[in-house]
């Protein structure tokens, strides 16, 4: 074979070893962090694609990205008419990734609370291992050996300890970070989700996913990471919406112990 032509054999390889992978972010006043962490994410994946679900930023945040997206490729964007929750944004993405037929969907925060260093890491460990087998969810987990947030006051470690446990016990979920939005997902396991029976459209969100997907047999796995607060912008979480994800998760919880 001449040597400036492609081996399909060595292509083929390539196809499994760099699969197609679709990072997403749901934006609403973050201008002051998504440029920076475009670079990063790109940095660390340039294969990869993002997609950036702006909920009608006053601030810019989605002209800033039609922009980009102009001059780069890798960068779609979808907007929508107002900010419609953090679970509703996340469901898009799905969706999108489900119809561009992508390999995985990696998800993480707009503020630069997750560290894009650890991407590679999501995504190679959805190869699981010997024991387990191929994953369907990689979790950028927080509690597992190695990782952990920076910078939190006790209050705050408590209050996230507190909930992570609600949610496991209620929902019978086995892993150690039920709450965190920067995790890997299996398109293909997506799939089977129907995502009209999914309620939270809130921070309620990511514990209620993790539940419908072990209710159709995903596996899941976690890498450490280490949070660090936004430096940019403001939270958008809230006391009612943090009381209403409380409530959406003992609902889910009673659903589960009796089997509906």
């Amino acid at each position: 074979m001449p040597p400036d032509e492609p081996d399909p054999a060595a292509t083929a390889d390539e196809s499994k070893t760099f699969p197609r992978v679709l990072v997403t972010v749901a934006t609403y006043n973050e201008l002051e962090n998504l440029p920076l962490l475009t670079e990063q994410i790109f940095a660390q994946a340039p294969t990869a694609s993002l997609l950036v679900v702006d909920d009608n930023s006053p601030d810019g945040t989605g002209r800033w990205a039609d922009e980009k997206a102009a001059s780069d490729k890798r960068l779609h964007v979808l907007h929508r008419s107002g900010k419609l929750g953090l679970g509703s944004a996340t469901i898009a993405a799905m969706q999108y990734a489900i119809e561009h037929d992508y390999d995985y969907m990696l998800n993480l925060d707009a503020d630069l609370s997750h560290p894009t260093s650890r991407i590679p890491a999501l995504v190679e460990g959805m190869s699981g291992s010997a024991d387990t087998g191929p994953l369907d969810v990689m979790i950028g987990s927080r509690y597992v050996p190695g990782g952990g947030a920076s910078g939190w006051p006790w209050r705050r470690r408590m209050m996230s300890r507190g909930v992570n446990l609600y949610a496991q016990l209620l929902l019978g979920l086995r892993v150690n970070d039920c709450s965190g939005a920067f995790r890997c997902y299996r398109v293909a396991t997506l799939r089977k989700l129907d995502f009209a029976k999914i309620r939270s459209m809130g921070y309620a969100f990511q514990e209620e996913v993790l539940w419908r997907l072990k209710q159709v047999g995903a596996r899941f796995g976690e890498a450490p990471i280490v949070f660090t607060d936004r430096q940019y912008g403001s939270s958008k979480i809230n006391g009612k919406e943090a009381r209403d994800a409380l409530w959406i998760i003992f609902r889910l919880g009673v659903k589960n112990y009796l089997g509906w």
